[in-house]
């Protein structure tokens, strides 16, 4: 069997100040890269069973699409910990909250 391996490189240009001013990405699999405004990558380090984090957004970004990014990641973050653990009734709570935040900070009604 051969071991295959994929890249994901990001880029990050910074202000004199060290502030993000563009966060460019690309990955081996994903053809072109991109630009993006924020950056939020979560991993776990198993050996010390806890969270490493980058949280990265750009001087630019607007307060009303950061509120977008977090609603949208919120409601991603239910689906992929249903897919990955089957608690169904827990990422339905998720969800709620997510649906909760959308309506409290970007006006989004629920679905009927």
């Amino acid at each position: 069997m051969s071991e295959r391996t994929s890249q994901i490189r990001f880029n990050v240009r910074l202000d004199e100040n060290h502030v993000p001013e563009r966060i460019d990405w690309e990955a081996d699999d994903g053809g072109s890269g991109s630009c993006s405004a924020s950056l939020l990558l979560s991993l776990w380090d198993a050996q010390e069973r806890n969270t490493m984090r980058i949280d990265l957004w750009t001087k630019e970004l607007p307060v009303e699409e950061m509120k977008a990014f977090f609603h949208q990641n919120i409601l991603t973050m239910a689906d992929t910990f249903e897919r990955a653990t089957g608690e169904r009734e827990m990422a339905a709570h998720m969800r709620a909250f997510g649906h909760y935040f959308g309506e409290e900070m970007l006006g989004i009604k629920p679905e009927e």
